[in-house]
């Protein structure tokens, strides 16, 4: 039986490399217009380019150096406060994160499905890590008092003192690794972008609110004429060191 051969001729196309540079990580591979520009710089033709919505949306090179540098962050800053947590207090930044939640809860406790939320974690995740710390003392479950069907993690005088001691050092290592290098507007700067693009993934997301809350009580502070200076909640004490 006859080989099948392609028809199709070789291309003998000269023209710059494509994807752009920065892109070809991505995978994208938009196919050629004849005269050897990349087609989906200009807008994708019928019959030209494999995948045209996506190739109408190359970045520009001030959103790919962006990006990349978001990239670069979200990558290496967990890993950063994760390695010193562990040395610190073998536990890792989530473990921190769940029980500096807890510490600002009325009560030092929280349903477990809203404190999945407020850690941004799977509910089965969740119970891997509060059954970890419970096993360190800090951390106990208890069905909720209005609800014997809820389940509630709670902070226990333990995991509030190790929390408390822990923080000094945490608070320092996240000041040195992200802060010291800031000015002020940069640190409003990082806020505002911050908030701009968790707003557009979760709009309802705590830290929303949070942040309006704590404004609106800054401004209310500050207009009081007897304020003699903010008093820090539990947590913010735990993440501002004041």
């Amino acid at each position: 039986m006859p080989s099948r051969r392609s028809t199709r001729p070789r291309s003998t196309r000269t023209g710059p490399p494509f994807p752009p540079e920065g892109l070809r990580e991505y995978g994208f591979r938009p196919v050629r217009n004849p005269s050897g520009v990349p087609e989906a710089l200009y807008g994708a033709r019928e019959g030209v380019c494999q995948n045209e919505r996506m190739a109408a949306q190359w970045l520009t090179p001030d959103e790919r150096r962006a990006w990349l540098a978001l990239y670069a962050l979200t990558s290496l800053l967990p890993a950063s406060l994760d390695a010193h947590l562990f040395r610190e207090a073998r536990i890792t930044l989530f473990d921190y994160h769940v029980l500096a939640m807890l510490s600002e809860s009325e009560g030092a406790r929280l349903p477990m499905s809203e404190l999945a939320g407020r850690s941004a974690a799977s509910l089965s995740r969740l119970s891997h890590v509060v059954k970890k710390l419970e096993a360190r003392g800090w951390v106990t479950r208890l069905p909720s008092d209005s609800d014997g069907r809820v389940t509630t993690a709670s902070l226990t005088p333990a995991g509030l003192g190790m929390l408390t001691e822990l923080a000094v050092s945490h608070v320092s290592q996240v000041r040195s690794t992200v802060f010291d290098a800031l000015d002020g507007q940069d640190v409003a700067d990082l806020e505002r972008v911050g908030r701009k693009i968790l707003r557009g993934m979760d709009g309802a997301h705590w830290i929303l609110s949070d942040g309006e809350a704590a404004a609106e009580a800054a401004v209310l502070h500050a207009a009081s004429p007897s304020a003699g200076g903010p008093v820090a909640t539990d947590h913010e004490a735990l993440t501002t060191g004041q």
